[in-house]
């Protein structure tokens, strides 16, 4: 081989090495473009997923029984939230073990068959220690007194199964009159002056339980009628 023949080779074979060299070297930031291009996607979807979900779990209406209370109900067997979800709104609280007193206020109307037999209602049901608020000698009167018994009880009983957004507002009650619920979503409020008591606000002690004909939300104040406010 000449001189001038072995100068054109190695010319020629750096040249087709310098072309093969640039373009491994385009593909590689090619391929390293696409997947940092493919990374940021994937992560900016993923997000966007995450705060979609947020979102629709903060703006998310609670459908199952809320309040500190519902922790001191059985987790099985009669009184807890499978067992009354099962019976009647008059049996479920007598099997309660917050509303013992409730139970015998009930028993003393004569009041189990009607809430028994109503289809589709709410009971502002007063949790043991409820009673427990009343001036001694109020509640002894009450309870000795059927009549205005009846009517204070069913003064806690509303039309219609109500959630908890649907119990805030002015209500009428079994006995004929209004009750009014303040507050949103969990955080439900009855005002003093509508209570037996009149000491403070009744809240939920456990809401939104289900029973076969009823919602009930255990409540701590006894709840009075205007009229015998």
């Amino acid at each position: 081989m000449t001189t001038a023949r072995l100068s054109r080779a190695i010319v020629a074979a750096a040249l087709t090495g310098l072309v093969a060299a640039t373009s491994a070297c385009g593909s590689d930031d090619g391929g390293s473009d696409a997947a940092s291009s493919a990374s940021r996607t994937s992560a900016s979807a993923g997000s966007a997923g995450g705060s979609a979900d947020a979102t629709s779990s903060a703006a998310a209406v609670p459908t199952d029984p809320f309040g500190p209370g519902c922790a001191g109900l059985p987790a099985e067997g009669p009184g807890s939230l499978t067992a009354m979800a099962a019976v009647p709104v008059g049996t479920a609280v007598s099997q309660n073990p917050l509303t013992t007193t409730l139970t015998q206020t009930v028993l003393a109307a004569n009041l189990v068959d009607v809430v028994n037999s109503r289809q589709d209602i709410t009971v502002l049901a007063p949790v043991d220690t409820a009673f427990q608020a009343v001036d001694p000698g109020e509640l002894s009167a009450l309870l000795g007194d059927v009549p205005r018994l009846t009517t204070v009880l069913t003064h806690h009983v509303l039309n219609g199964r109500l959630t908890p957004d649907q119990l805030v507002g002015e209500h009428r009650t079994l006995n004929g009159d209004m009750v009014t619920i303040a507050g949103s979503g969990t955080d439900l409020t009855i005002s003093a002056d509508q209570t037996l008591a009149g000491a403070g606000p009744t809240t939920i002690v456990c809401g939104n339980v289900p029973t076969a004909n009823a919602t009930v939300y255990l409540v701590d104040q006894v709840l009075t009628t205007p009229a015998a406010g």
